[in-house]
């Protein structure tokens, strides 16, 4: 879609906790969560993502990615305000682009 000079990739919540924290490191303006990681799953995450320093999330907007639409988890997810948008996977192009635009996060995507 070539409207994105950058993507951080962690394969755990622990790992993107530290992305998040690293004093020289851009803050993300969007963060794609799954629910299912592991060391640290996508709640835990959350948890521990709320405690951050204001300066570490206040850019972020959290978008759950799951292979599942359990109501449970729906509920559960809105109980975080940081979670923006609770989704089935696969992420398409289109459901990123709807997301980009209901956002504002781009106005030159393909």
């Amino acid at each position: 879609m070539n409207i994105i000079d950058k993507i951080e990739i962690a394969e755990n919540g622990i790992d993107a906790l530290k992305i998040l924290e690293a004093a020289d490191h851009p803050q993300p303006k969007l963060i794609l969560l799954d629910i299912n990681m592991p060391k640290m799953n996508g709640w835990e995450f959350l948890e521990a993502y709320t405690k951050l320093d204001t300066d570490k999330k206040s850019k972020n907007m959290v978008v759950i990615l799951t292979t599942s639409m359990n109501p449970e988890d729906k509920k559960k997810a809105r109980e975080f305000s940081c979670v923006s948008e609770f989704n089935i996977k696969p992420l398409t192009p289109e459901m990123f682009k709807n997301i980009l635009e209901k956002y504002s996060l781009s106005d030159n995507y393909e």
